[in-house]
């Protein structure tokens, strides 16, 4: 795991996020935290379960949880955004292949990476919760893979 840099990121445009990623799928796990890495971002843990996910959310805080619908356990990722999201200091975002599963609430997310996802996408939608957890305008052109909740704003500018 790499050291925090506030203020610091993928070519100093956003700030280092501390990430959690909630995927069952080792390699896809394993991928993610590579680009992770290369935006300039740290990951804080990997979990597979829920109850692992949940755990790690509390004893992290992450800045972000990156969250797959379906886990090991089952379609539980659901329940791992309502109880991450339930602390403010940690913004939820949905990578999934299954979003007709997400909930018209998004179960306290902000939105969605569609799968199978690009480099572009992730880091465009990053930058975009980066910005708006910055209090800066953000903008959502040109990111067609990352769909925001219909509060996702407001989630994101309490």
């Amino acid at each position: 795991m790499g050291q925090v840099t506030p203020g610091a990121g993928a070519g100093g445009a956003a700030p280092c996020l501390r990430i959690l990623v909630v995927e069952d799928e080792v390699l896809i796990a394993l991928e993610l935290e590579c680009l992770l890495e290369d935006l300039g971002h740290v990951t804080v843990g990997v979990a597979g379960s829920s109850q692992e996910a949940i755990a790690l959310g509390l004893s992290t805080h992450p800045d972000v949880a990156l969250v797959d619908i379906h886990l090991i356990d089952g379609p539980t990722g659901v329940a791992v955004a309502r109880a991450l999201s339930a602390d403010p200091r940690t913004t939820v975002v949905f990578m999934t292949a299954n979003a007709k599963r997400i909930p018209d609430d998004f179960a306290g997310a902000v939105g969605v990476i569609a799968k199978p996802y690009s480099e572009r996408v992730v880091a465009g939608a990053l930058r975009y919760v980066a910005e708006c957890r910055a209090g800066h305008a953000a903008s959502l052109e040109g990111l067609d893979g990352f769909r925001l909740a219909a509060d996702g704003w407001e989630r994101l500018h309490p």
